[in-house]
């Protein structure tokens, strides 16, 4: 039996949560099997059966999580919250509490916006100015933590730039090198949250 099985709701997003994963003492957990499904439909797929097919998952794994964006699964910004609660409360039946749901604001490349040196080691940025000077030079606005309000897009303006295509790989790559310490994301900071409760490094869970 796996210690964790996750839906997520592409390679993008299972790439960099085995990224991260791949990083327990980073995490502040004890290190843990983990199993990966893409759902075949993307984000709006996960809204409407991810916590289904989760539940068939049951027998096979001790907790089980659901992570999708919210930008691309139909809801709006303020829904987020309340898309969680309804996807948590569809996964009680068959998982009680050892389920969760996290919906990414506005998408997991959010989570790819670690600091300058991180994004210069991975990406090969050699470019004066910095990675986040030359994205609003672009038109790119940042928010109060100094990440693109559209990551994605600023993050595949800085890959033409480079030339570097975008792939699950790149994902993979930069979770492994940026601090997951640091990472301030509120839907982060809730998945390692809910990681410390279920994998303690004392060995004990809730």
């Amino acid at each position: 039996m796996k210690d964790l099985t996750l839906i997520v709701a592409d390679k993008n997003m299972h790439f960099a949560l085995k990224g991260a994963l791949a990083r327990p003492a980073a995490l502040g957990i004890r290190p843990i099997s983990v199993e990966f499904s893409v759902h075949p439909s993307r984000d709006g797929g996960m809204r409407t059966t991810g916590p289904e097919l989760l539940a068939l998952k049951r027998r096979t794994a001790r907790y089980g999580l659901l992570v999708l964006d919210r930008e691309g699964c139909g809801v709006e910004k303020d829904d987020a919250d309340g898309l969680e609660t309804e996807l948590m409360e569809r996964m009680k039946p068959v998982w009680g509490t050892a389920a969760a749901a996290l919906v990414i604001e506005p998408e997991v490349d959010i989570w790819m916006w670690g600091t300058d040196n991180a994004l210069k080691t991975v990406l090969g940025w050699d470019h004066t100015p910095s990675i986040r000077e030359w994205i609003t030079t672009k038109g790119y606005i940042l928010d109060a933590n100094g990440k693109p309000v559209r990551p994605k897009e600023a993050l595949e303006a800085v890959l033409r730039e480079l030339g570097v295509p975008r792939s699950a790989a790149l994902y993979e790559e930069l979770a492994s090198k940026l601090s997951l310490k640091r990472c301030a994301d509120p839907a982060f900071v809730r998945l390692r949250t809910i990681l410390h409760k279920w994998f303690s490094t004392s060995g004990e869970s809730d």
